[in-house]
């Protein structure tokens, strides 16, 4: 068991946290793996900047407006924290999808070079939540297993107990630090995972967005086993968290998606993506 304290770096009098650097590492990863691939294809190698922005924008939104309709909390709008990850991806999706459609970009088109990208983009993110100690899992006492003194909130018995509804043995001290699921570095390895699967079949036979439809399919499915060992205060009458129940809903869309596009031909980038021509 190991205990973990969080990053900072201080640069003068900017305080800069481990998520908001491996944040802007996922955003700046995920944009030079999508313009790669369009140089492969010999396409405008710009769009990428143009999804990475709407994906900033759109997805920073939307995290912190599922926090708010969540939690009430309206002064996370404007706090470091407050980030919900569905939330960001449905922003992040929404505000991607809306700006390819002005430049009259295919959205399968969109969705299918964007997907490798994703799962990259969201293990270098769960770095960040490693290093600031946030959504970390449940108490266990395997070999790698971590205490986190600072985290957001700290793992000691009595916070465990009081903010997420986890029984504590009795006799144990509420101050008493506890170690837990390093979830952060499991979905690390599993979303790693999931990037190498989708970056080797990105070159595919199957009708344009398979590979997008494949990502949710996995992304569902990882999502929904971590969270079974997560610290959680959200657990549904049926045993399942919210993210649980998201989660299912992405694999059923990326089973349907995937059958759908199981076959099919290509189809035409269009005008911008060929060329950059508005």
């Amino acid at each position: 068991m190991t205990t973990v304290y969080p990053f900072n770096l201080h640069l003068g009098p900017l305080n800069l946290t481990g998520y908001g650097l491996m944040l802007m590492v996922g955003f700046l990863t995920g944009g030079w793996l999508i313009a790669r691939e369009l140089r492969a294809r010999g396409w405008y190698h710009e769009y990428a900047a143009d999804i990475t922005v709407a994906g900033v924008i759109g997805g920073v939104l939307g995290a912190k407006l599922w926090y708010v309709f969540a939690t009430g909390e309206w002064s996370s709008l404007v706090s470091r924290g407050g980030l919900v990850w569905y939330g960001g991806f449905l922003g992040g999706t929404a505000a991607v999808l809306l700006n390819g459609a002005r430049l009259k970009v295919p959205m399968r088109w969109t969705l299918e070079v964007a997907a490798p990208a994703l799962p990259a983009a969201y293990a270098l993110g769960r770095v960040g939540c490693f290093l600031v100690e946030d959504d970390y899992g449940v108490p266990s006492t395997l070999p790698w297993s971590v205490k986190f003194p600072q985290g957001l909130p700290p793992t000691t018995a009595g916070t465990l107990a009081h903010d997420f509804g986890i029984p504590i043995q009795a006799g144990v001290s509420p101050d008493t630090l506890l170690a837990v699921h390093p979830t952060q570095l499991y979905e690390v390895v599993l979303m790693t995972a999931a990037f190498m699967l989708l970056w080797r079949l990105r070159v595919h036979r199957r009708a344009t967005g398979w590979l997008f439809a494949l990502y949710l399919m996995l992304a569902g499915a990882e999502r929904f086993l971590v969270e079974f060992v997560r610290a959680k205060e959200d657990r549904l009458g049926i045993g399942l968290t919210l993210a649980q129940v998201m989660a299912l809903g992405l694999v059923v869309l990326g089973g349907v998606l995937l059958a759908k596009w199981g076959s099919g031909e290509a189809l035409a980038p269009g005008e911008y993506l060929s060329s950059g021509t508005k």
